[in-house]
């Protein structure tokens, strides 16, 4: 009988108007070439974009047909209960070239209230950032909804968002409200609710190649703001070699850091979930049972929640994502 093993996935790559070249070039991700390649999406169980398995018997399934075949085993008993339609999480690559729109995300609450699916809280660990590359991120001073508009129709919003500079391995958690816009010159990893929905705010009042602009959702988004002001955008974390460190714990995933240079073993036998490596730095072999696989930069692995030992065999400077539920 064949057995649930390591999954990996075949990316899709998506053409956005803020996009790149990195996607390749640094995470040296093969694609039909797009001129603007912006965001690889690496694990989805997004309707109309499930990424399909690359390697061992299950080749060429995609995510969601699992979770129908799998249930429990592959996603963990109370995931699968909550989620027994499709993959709960998504994790995207995306490679800022230029400013993408102010937008916000809507709650679960307010995504039902408009038979919109889920919500969508999200976090963004950054791989790599040009120097002086900048992103937005909530609020830099208390507004409420009059003062906002009144800064939008200006065309002036940028004077009251939050932005902050940004450097290699930073993290920022993106809960559903918050305000935020990514600036040229960082590729990210995002790990997010499976959803689909923006309420695009803004867009640097351009136009595309045959001079249309891009759709905004004004009346929508003000809704799902977010306009409280926080004291910290940035998340702060303990980067601890070859130990597991905490980046960000909701309700929707757990993210920790496994910044590595030697082998280490994971015991999952306590989780009630599906362990997703993301590997951001580097290379390692990952073994189960009696059998291994080789993983680099770039490439995502799905652990099925009924294997419960991994050993990583990790290659000097190897930093992976885990990102399980909690």
């Amino acid at each position: 009988m064949n057995t649930l093993y390591p999954l990996k996935f075949k990316p899709i790559f998506k053409e956005k108007i803020w996009g790149g070249k990195k996607i390749q070039s640094t995470l040296g991700l093969d694609f039909s070439p797009l001129d603007n390649c912006g965001e690889a999406w690496i694990i989805s169980g997004v309707p109309g974009s499930e990424t399909r398995v690359s390697n061992g018997f299950l080749k060429g399934n995609n995510l969601n047909e699992l979770v129908e075949v799998f249930m429990d085993d592959l996603l963990g008993e109370k995931s699968f209960e909550k989620n027994p339609d499709e993959f709960p999480i998504l994790v995207k690559f995306i490679d800022a070239n230029d400013w993408l729109s102010v937008q916000v995300h809507p709650d679960d609450t307010l995504a039902a209230k408009r038979k919109s699916g889920n919500g969508k809280t999200e976090m963004w660990y950054i791989v790599e950032a040009e120097q002086n590359a900048e992103l937005i991120s909530g609020f830099s001073r208390q507004v409420d909804q009059k003062t906002y508009l009144k800064y939008l129709h200006d065309k002036r919003l940028k004077e009251i968002l939050n932005i902050e500079k940004v450097r290699n391995d930073d993290v920022f958690y993106i809960p559903s409200g918050r305000i935020h816009a990514l600036g040229p010159g960082i590729l990210l990893a995002e790990i997010q609710q499976t959803s689909d929905i923006t309420y695009r705010i803004y867009d640097w009042d351009r136009i595309d190649e045959q001079g249309k602009s891009r759709e905004l959702h004004i009346e929508s988004a003000l809704e799902a703001i977010d306009f409280k002001v926080y004291d910290s955008y940035r998340t702060n974390y303990q980067k601890k070699q070859n130990k597991t460190s905490n980046l960000i714990d909701c309700p929707y995933f757990v993210t920790n850091l496994l910044d590595l240079n030697q082998t280490i073993e994971k015991d999952y036998s306590a989780l009630d979930s599906f362990v997703i490596y993301i590997i951001i730095k580097g290379s390692a072999i990952i073994q189960w049972d009696s059998a291994q696989d080789w993983v680099r930069s770039g490439e995502t692995v799905l652990i099925p929640a009924v294997m419960e030992k991994i050993i990583i065999k990790a290659n000097p400077e190897c930093k992976i994502l885990e990102v399980y539920i909690p």
